[in-house]
């Protein structure tokens, strides 16, 4: 799966303003990172960077990312989206024409993520049905980023090999409590610990795969 970064000169990530234009953000959750550190919280940016998050039932956060700062992120070129480059109230040419009669996503990329925030202010939220990778996914799928087809799974896949440390500190902030409990695990627990989480690991990511894959709807987008 290939991400092209070739963004516009203009889109400079700044982490200390916590600005991340055209990305999508991860960042980890208190506990369950703990025990699988590819588990956390994601949310998706505009243009002008500013992050938006599904926190909470009925609430989409701005420029307030849950859970702290961002650790992990991915810029996304937006020729992979089938997007308009021009504001919705503005002329199209022709062609963009030609594109929205086609049925190619006529919005911009803010355009898009203000639908899916509208539609998500008025969503309960579940961990297990739907959350933050939800929405992220559903943002995804209205951008047709790559063509769309996005879910709770392969974006959480995507995230993880694809994403991108922010710095040293935001890498040893997500993975040093993992490693500090397996350790100690390991140490007092042995064969037990591991077993804990193995089993809890085949559960989380059962649960997910099977709901995105095997009962269609079942994981909300």
């Amino acid at each position: 799966m290939m991400i092209e970064l070739d963004v516009p000169h203009n889109n400079q990530i700044d982490p200390v303003k916590a600005r991340f234009p055209c990305c999508i953000v991860w960042t980890p959750l208190p506990v369950i990172s703990w025990l699988l550190p590819f588990v956390g919280h994601v949310g998706i940016a505009r243009e002008d960077g500013v992050i938006l998050d599904f926190a909470g039932p009925n609430f989409v956060c701005v420029d307030d990312f849950a859970f702290g700062s961002v650790s992990r992120y991915i810029q996304i070129s937006k020729e992979k989206c089938s997007i308009t480059s021009h504001p919705s109230t503005t002329y199209r040419s022709e062609e963009e024409h030609m594109l929205v009669e086609s049925g190619t996503n006529q919005y911009t990329w803010d355009d898009t993520l203000r639908k899916s925030t509208q539609e998500y202010q008025h969503r309960t939220y579940n961990i297990f049905t739907c959350n933050c990778h939800s929405f992220v996914a559903n943002n995804l799928n209205g951008l047709e980023f790559q063509g769309g087809g996005w879910n709770v799974v392969n974006l959480a896949v995507l995230i993880l090999l694809k994403g991108q440390w922010v710095n040293t500190a935001s890498m040893i902030r997500s993975c040093l409590p993992f490693a500090l409990l397996f350790f100690i695990g390991i140490t007092f627990g042995g064969s037990s610990f591991l077993t804990f989480l193995a089993f809890f690991a085949f559960l989380l990511v059962g649960w997910f795969v099977c709901g995105s894959y095997c009962f269609k709807n079942f994981i909300q987008l």
